[in-house]
């Protein structure tokens, strides 16, 4: 499948029980060795951890943003049902401007029940969670390209809604919609999304799910082409032969249950050894890889990374 991206590779650090500084270094350190982004999760505490320490989500990428120079910054994903949609379009306009055009909007309908409810915070049945994000992604993209806007929808309106100023990206930030939901999320992604992020926890489906969404572009007028494919994934990045099994064993521990996909679609090895598992994931049409590192992003492992595996892509 030709693609107009390159390849691009992203880091995902998971901001729990990791002190500002640490972030910060890390983050620094996979842009000095040319990750193209960096990306964080959106939850109130580490799903099922609520023990651990952990940072709200675009606080910290809004921290970040004044820190680094080149790195782009985002989440995978988003919560929608944590703020408005409108709110949102204004906060990315600033942190695109504040970044200097180094933002990527990752967003998607929610995912952890018990969360919600434990902060009083509505989370509704998959099919309106899904008709709310669809919403939510047509105001964002209103604000963020319309000077008023005007929307009409079930459970979001506007009603000439300025938005000045305008974002640094044109015509917009990126927008990545995340999930593997065939029934909702997909047609949400062909219609409105200028990337698709594949989970974790669809990546044993990958393949069929991409089939799945380029049918669905096509059966609304949209090129395939036009819609980025990405994924999130573990990385088990062994320095030498010999030290393959120790970080394997690492992931397992941090990473082993199924909806991590280890097993399904994540990598292990050397760095000459994900260089070959990359090549293979790029036939099917990924572009940016996002990945979780077996030790969390550690500074060796990215220079690592960055010394031996982003020069075979350049």
């Amino acid at each position: 499948m030709a693609d107009k991206n390159p390849i691009e590779f992203g880091v995902y650090i998971p901001q729990l029980q990791l002190d500002f500084d640490v972030i910060r270094e890390r983050v620094l350190v996979a842009e000095r060795g040319g990750f193209r982004s960096a990306w964080f999760m959106d939850h109130l505490y580490p799903p099922g951890l609520p023990q651990l320490p952990s940072f709200e989500a675009w606080t910290l990428v809004s921290a970040l943003a004044t820190c680094t120079e080149r790195i782009r910054l985002g989440h995978l994903v988003l919560c929608n049902s944590f703020r408005h949609p409108a709110l949102l379009a204004k906060m990315a306009t600033s942190l695109d401007i504040i970044s200097n055009g180094r933002l990527d909007l990752g967003i998607g309908s929610g995912s952890v029940a018990v969360e919600h409810e434990e902060f009083g915070i509505p989370f509704p049945g998959v099919a309106q969670r899904s008709k709310q994000l669809a919403e939510a992604v047509q105001v964002i993209k209103l604000l963020f390209t319309q000077e008023t806007s005007n929307f009409e929808g079930e459970y979001y309106q506007l009603r000439n809604a300025p938005n000045l100023p305008r974002p640094v990206q044109q015509p917009h930030p990126p927008i990545h919609v995340g999930g593997g939901g065939e029934r909702y999320t997909l047609p949400i992604v062909a219609r409105w999304a200028d990337a698709w992020n594949c989970p974790t926890y669809s990546l044993g489906e990958m393949e069929r799910k991409i089939q799945v969404l380029h049918e669905e572009c096509r059966r609304i007028g949209r090129d395939p082409e036009s819609l980025r494919i990405t994924e999130e994934a573990v990385l088990a990045l062994a320095p030498t032969r010999a030290d393959v099994e120790s970080v394997r064993a690492t992931a397992q521990r941090r990473y082993g249950g199924a909806g991590w996909g280890l097993e399904a679609g994540g990598y292990v090895g050397t760095p000459e050894d994900v260089v070959r598992q990359i090549r293979q994931k790029a036939e099917l049409g990924v572009t940016l890889f996002v990945f979780f590192f077996h030790d969390r992003a550690k500074p060796e492992t990215l220079e690592l990374f960055a010394r031996e595996v982003i020069p075979a892509f350049a």
